[in-house]
């Protein structure tokens, strides 16, 4: 299959600045981010595809000789320089994971992948592992974005030994085997030769080091079980089910290692009186059948407070009203939501003789047999207005 190209990628033009390619580059790879789209194949292939325009477009010298050449400028034989291609998942965090700035996804999406997920720590103890927690959150903290102070119960550096494991200072000392580098290396003779091979140093397990005499507190590991308090800012427009991860709030790695990430996963609290729909929220209003006759003001909830609007002299139920704009934000975007109001004429259940008897008499009267206006839009194609 032909590759796209990769302005169509990106969904800029050749004339578009430094500046716009990478912005543009942001919004897609926040779309298609595998920590969004968590098990979606295509959406990573996607992700990928966004990667490698990315790396070509912004790279002066490879997006003139795109411009030129399309995607021949770097096939085998064209002098187009390898350079780096999205197929690894790792490779794209590691070249690009600083696309995402300092803000709040800068920290959040990628944070378990680029300080290395897993093993050992270049200098230090083993690396501690990620947290899952729940977060609960309301309409309008979600229409709003909001910090949160949460309570973690989980692996802290010791005090008694600053994390060293280590009894004081002079129980620790350089591994005499590897040196304090962490490895061994090892030459063999083979048929084609000698070759080094280089592995993890067996006596100190990568650390460089090795500890005497036990911090007692500890008992060595250089953290113990603990709870800190964090502070964890969340954007406007998250989802339910959406991961984001912080850096380093994990559990705190052995005798120095790196701490792992913390991941939280969002839940929204259902809202008593409305109902989400992506960026929209629906509503469902009740009025009696003489306010849908002379018209009246009414008070609806929003995600951030109370609205007034006016229904007009002769609504129909099923009319679908819109507020622009008093939906949800989308996450790290431009864009937001609207309002949908869905109107119900509510017809009494129970009603005195008396009522009966006027009802009986409007019951004849030719007005108030159904005239349905044969141009009327059904319920279906009003919702399909409304949302294009």
């Amino acid at each position: 299959m032909s590759k796209r190209d990769y302005y169509e990628i990106l969904g800029v033009s050749k004339s578009s600045s430094a500046d716009e390619i990478k912005k543009a580059y942001r919004k897609v790879a926040m779309q298609y981010h595998p920590d969004r789209n968590p098990g979606d194949k295509a959406a990573e292939e996607k992700f990928k595809e966004a990667a490698e325009a990315y790396e070509v477009l912004s790279d002066a010298d490879k997006k003139a000789k795109y411009d030129r050449f399309g995607h021949q400028a770097f096939a085998p034989g064209m002098g187009g320089g390898g350079g780096f291609h999205a197929t690894n998942m790792e490779d794209i965090f590691s070249n690009f994971g600083d696309i995402f700035g300092d803000d709040v996804f800068g920290s959040f999406f990628g944070g378990g992948r680029r300080g290395g997920g897993g093993g050992r720590a270049r200098a230090g103890g083993q690396r501690g592992s990620n947290l899952r927690i729940k977060l609960k959150l309301n309409y309008e903290e979600i229409a709003k974005g909001v910090t949160k102070s949460v309570k973690v119960k989980k692996q802290i550096v010791c005090n008694t030994c600053s994390g060293s494991g280590a009894k004081d200072k002079g129980s620790v000392q350089t591994c005499n085997t590897c040196g304090g580098s962490g490895q061994v290396r090892k030459v063999q003779s083979t048929f084609l030769g000698q070759m080094q091979t280089v592995t993890t140093c067996p006596t100190c397990n990568g650390e460089g080091t090795t500890v005497t005499a036990k911090c007692g507190s500890c008992k060595g590991e250089g953290r113990v079980f603990g709870e800190e308090t964090i502070s964890i800012d969340i954007p406007a427009g998250v989802q339910e089910g959406m991961q984001l991860s912080m850096n380093g709030k994990g559990n705190a790695g052995e005798r120095g290692g790196m701490p792992g990430d913390l991941i939280i996963q969002i839940e929204e609290e259902k809202h008593p009186e409305l109902q989400r729909d992506g960026l929209n929220v629906a509503y469902e209003l009740y009025i009696s059948f003489s306010d849908a006759v002379f018209g009246t003001n009414a008070e609806v909830p929003t995600v951030d407070g109370r609205a007034k609007i006016k229904i007009p002299a002769g609504t129909q139920s099923g009319k679908i009203f819109r507020l622009k704009g008093k939906g949800f934000p989308e996450v790290q975007g431009y864009n937001k939501g609207d309002q949908l109001i869905h109107v119900n004429v509510w017809t009494p259940q129970h009603i005195s003789s008396e009522e009966k008897e006027m009802l009986e008499k409007l019951a004849v009267s030719a007005n108030f047999k159904p005239q349905p206006d044969k141009n009327n839009k059904s319920f279906f194609d009003k919702v399909k207005e409304v949302f294009n």
